[in-house]
């Protein structure tokens, strides 16, 4: 005969909704939102996330809010093999802005796509067959995704930075990338280990952000 505790499946260790979490949870929670900062490129090496942490980083932004569960958000990575082509994108997209770049500027455009070992493009779908949803609040739900992933990566003891650019809007990156016409690219996402550390900054209180509608 088995043994009903060998037979029993596990606990549900996750409180009902709208039940407090535990304490440690709380603090958990705590601790990786006011000690996770922004940390550059240049300050990401190696190693980077391994294939299992890169998957759990790409799962945490499954939980961000999506109203009318259209998925207006996708992420491409961007692998080692193609950071060449990304570079040449970037030399492209400055030399449109300005005729007159520098050798040593389109170099440094390049450079930038060799940075970070783990480097995503995200991209929001700013329309689509449901008019309701407007394109703020899609962006909204993809910065929640991004959110979700710097944390996991934190989580991981990986730093993070967010890097845009005017090469974001470009034709050259927007081809690279097949973005369709109601897709627009938001931000690179760089994850790796930081290699070099920076002061933590003063955080805003929340009496310099919020107040209470006059009743």
């Amino acid at each position: 005969m088995e043994d009903p505790a060998s037979t029993a499946k596990p606990a549900d260790l996750s409180p009902a909704l709208g039940q407090p979490r535990p304490p440690e949870v709380v603090e958990l929670a705590h601790a990786l939102i006011h000690t996770r900062q922004t940390i550059l490129p240049k300050r990401l090496g190696d190693p980077g996330p391994d294939a299992a942490q890169a998957q759990a980083i790409l799962g945490a932004a499954a939980s961000a809010p999506d109203h009318h569960e259209l998925l207006p958000w996708r992420f491409i990575v961007v692998p080692a093999g193609a950071r060449d082509r990304l570079a040449d994108v970037f030399a492209t997209a400055l030399v449109e802005r300005d005729a007159t770049a520098t050798p040593q500027q389109i170099a440094q455009a390049r450079e930038k796509a060799y940075r970070s070992p783990l480097l995503l493009l995200a991209v929001v779908r700013l329309r689509d067959d449901d008019a309701e949803i407007e394109p703020q609040e899609r962006i909204v739900s993809a910065g929640c995704a991004v959110q979700n992933m710097l944390l996991m990566a934190h989580a991981q003891g990986f730093g993070g930075a967010l890097t845009s650019g005017k090469a974001l809007s470009s034709a050259p990156l927007r081809a690279l990338f097949g973005l369709a016409d109601d897709e627009q690219a938001l931000c690179f996402v760089n994850i790796g280990t930081v290699i070099k550390a920076k002061p933590v900054r003063l955080r805003p209180v929340a009496a310099q952000y919020v107040s209470t509608l006059a009743t």
